[in-house]
């Protein structure tokens, strides 16, 4: 499509006058989003979908860093559970009991109680 052909000239101004003018009709600045095509509800929605695609990358941020912080449940092995032996073994390596509460209490978890 030709451009309209305008005098150059001391009342039209410049060659990028002619330019501008053909480039600024109403259905062109319709196209484009000039005039004010947006409205208030287009800012409001631009302003809110904004603060939720920051608020997504700042989250998606927070949870990577956690996730590469923290240790995986899945890599450690579990301990066994700790049996009542043990826990009087350990009382016993502790000193909290002597020789004979300790042989007396694990007969009994044996079931054999003692003298």
């Amino acid at each position: 499509m030709a451009l309209p052909r305008t005098p150059v000239g001391p009342e039209t101004g410049t060659e990028s006058g002619r330019l501008a003018s053909a480039f600024m009709g109403p259905e062109v600045a319709e196209v484009y989003g000039w005039n004010d095509g947006m409205g208030l509800w287009g800012y409001v929605l631009m302003s809110i979908s904004m603060v939720v695609v920051w608020g997504a990358i700042i989250t998606g941020i927070v949870l990577l860093a956690r996730s590469l912080r923290a240790p995986s449940p899945y890599g450690a092995h579990p301990q066994p559970p700790r049996t009542a032996e043990d826990v009087l073994a350990e009382r016993f390596a502790r000193g909290e009991i002597d020789a004979a509460e300790y042989q007396n209490r694990l007969a009994v978890l044996r079931g054999h109680p003692g003298p």
